[in-house]
Parts: structure tokens; C-alpha cells; sequence
């Protein structure tokens, strides 16, 4: 039975994630469905991606992904449907697709919503069903959907680089209050240059060594590290780094906020790396 995974933004407090499962396997019951998450803050790209890119590259080839998350950013018209190095995403035309890719995804076409029926999540869950199911059947993707579609682009989230630093900004807290930061091991490396380098956080705090686990410092101590993900991740041995440091992850809708506050908080959203 193939896989289809689910990640959304609609919580876990009422019938809408239950419901959701039910409307899929109405229409395509031959998937096994996996729960990615339903507790994505709504309106936070940055942190989707994150969480939506690096569960999707540990599944297997041929998996379906379906991501609900900020489905309504715009009265919507479609919904889009990907394939891309063997895999297939369903989700909404807002931009998140390309953050998540980090490029535009080799095929996609639009899944066209009848003007007569009422634009919910679960109407859009139907829709995102049948377009599955036909691909299942044999049916290839151009003839499922509108492949003429032109699909709305965002740029995934990047540090900035100078000479000298890096900076990164806070993209999620996981449920131990580790922060993560949108550098990847990868990037550290190559922008360090064998260097030595010093993280700094809120203005004071200072890391100037990367740790293989949290048991490598005293318990409440701080360290920095790379996690399973390879992305750097600010943590506190059995304590919790974001509390504690009054840290947050990065928010597009504080960014459009007054410009002096903005400026205030961007020192509790932003973690910077100095190279000597």
C-alpha cells in the first residue's frame, strides 16, 4: 500500500485533522497515512519548510505528501500538485512549495476548484484525494491536472553572509525548547573556512564550540550542535534554551510589523556566528 503523509496547520483540538483522514480514505483507501504534524503555526513558512522538507526526504521513493498548511493565504482558484525526484506533493498555490523544494518542482499542474462548491478544508481535501487516486491508477500527472499552471514563488529562508559572520534566523522550536537556526551544517562549514568562530544570541550569549550531544556540557549549561536534520541548534543540557533565553522563532508577520519593533525583537529571532 503506498504512503501518503500528512502535514497541516489545523491543530488537534476539534474533528477537522479526524475528518480530514476520513475524506482521503473515502476516496483513495488504498493509502497508509502517516501524521507528520498537525501543529504548524499558522502563517509561519520559514518554519513549514523546515518541517515539511526534512520529514519528506526520509521517506521513499513514490510516497505522497499532502500538506495543508495556510490553504486560504488567498481566495483560491486551484491547488497545485507536484512531482519531483519521485515523489508527489499536494498543496496549496501560496509559495510554500518552492521554500520546501528549494527550487521549482520538476512537474506541476494546477487541480482546478468548482466555483459551485464551498472552499473548505475538506472540499480541498476531496480534490487533492481524486487527483491521488488517478495518479495511483496509472494516469500520468500533465493529464491529471492544468500543467500550463505558472505557480507563486517564495524564496526558502537564507542566512546572510559576510566575510567575517553568518547569521541565521531562529526557524523552530522543537518541543524541548531547542532552538533552530536556518544554518546548515553544510553552509557553517563552508563559510567558516577552518576558522575559529564564536555564536552569538541575544546580544551577550556566546558558544564558541559545536557539540556532538547535549552530554557533552553540564547539565544547564548551553551548547550548540547540529541536529538530525544538519541544521545548528541552540540547546540547554535538560533545560530549556528558548524560555530560558527568551528566544523565538523568526515570524513573516512580525516582519511586515512597525519597523522599531521589529528592530527590538530581531535580537531575540536572529543568532549570529563571527569567524576569526
Amino acid at each position: 500500500m503506498p504512503l501518503l503523509t500528512l502535514t497541516t496547520d489545523i491543530g488537534q483540538h476539534d474533528f477537522l485533522a479526524g475528518a480530514v483522514k476520513g475524506q482521503l480514505l473515502q476516496h483513495a483507501a488504498f493509502f497508509t497515512i502517516v501524521d507528520v504534524t498537525h501543529q504548524l503555526s499558522p502563517f509561519n513558512y520559514p518554519q513549514a519548510a523546515y518541517v515539511c522538507r526534512n520529514a519528506i526526504k526520509n521517506f521513499p521513493s513514490g510516497t505522497y505528501h499532502l500538506i495543508m498548511v495556510n490553504l486560504f493565504d488567498e481566495k483560491p482558484e486551484h491547488l497545485l500538485l507536484a512531482e519531483h525526484n519521485g515523489y508527489y506533493i499536494g498543496c496549496a498555490d501560496n509559495g510554500l512549495l518552492t521554500m520546501i523544494l528549494e527550487e521549482v518542482p520538476q512537474k506541476v499542474v494546477a487541480l482546478k476548484l468548482d466555483k459551485t462548491e464551498q472552499k473548505n478544508t475538506l472540499y480541498c481535501t476531496t480534490v487533492f484525494a481524486k487527483a491521488f487516486d488517478e495518479l495511483h491508477n496509472g494516469k500520468p500527472i500533465e493529464e491529471v491536472g492544468d500543467a500550463t499552471v505558472s505557480i507563486r514563488v517564495k524564496n526558502p529562508l537564507r542566512p546572510l553572509l559576510g566575510n567575517n559572520w553568518i547569521e541565521g534566523q531562529i526557524i523552530f522550536i522543537d518541543n524541548f525548547e531547542n532552538v533552530i537556526v536556518n544554518i546548515t551544517k553544510e553552509e557553517f562549514e563552508e563559510q567558516r573556512r577552518g576558522r575559529s568562530f564564536k555564536i552569538v544570541f541575544k546580544r551577550d550569549e556566546v558558544i564558541d564550540k559545536i557539540s556532538d550531544t547535549y552530554a557533552d556540557v553540564a547539565e544547564g549549561e548551553k551548547l550548540a550542535m547540529f541536529n538530525s536534520a544538519a541544521y545548528l541548534e541552540i540547546a540547554i543540557n535538560k533545560g530549556n534554551a528558548a524560555g530560558l533565553f527568551g528566544l523565538q522563532g523568526f515570524s513573516e508577520k512580525q516582519q511586515q510589523a512597525q519597523q522599531q519593533y521589529l528592530n527590538n525583537r530581531l535580537f531575540y529571532q536572529t543568532v549570529k556566528v563571527y569567524f576569526d
